[in-house]
């Protein structure tokens, strides 16, 4: 099953980039690279598909997708 996710990948001052999403708040992480925060956004869309599980809570309308690859992605980035 693939999943659609809007993303916000927001610049730090430090360098890399956070990321979070307006449909999962529970969904944050990081990276030092565009790349390497959307392949760790993976990581953590699993996390909180398994909270979500846990919890008997249903993932948020729209975010599912029907193909074989398991992880879709929306990403906004924002400039500094």
């Amino acid at each position: 099953m693939r999943y659609r996710v809007p993303l916000v990948l927001t610049p730090q001052a430090e360098a890399g980039y956070t990321v979070t999403s307006p449909l999962l708040p529970e969904l944050v992480t990081e990276g030092d690279t565009v790349s390497e925060a959307l392949e760790n956004a993976k990581d953590a869309f699993a996390a909180v598909m398994e909270l979500y599980e846990d919890l008997g809570r249903p993932l948020p309308e729209g975010t599912f997708l029907s193909s074989r690859d398991p992880f879709g992605v929306e990403a906004v980035v924002s400039a500094p």
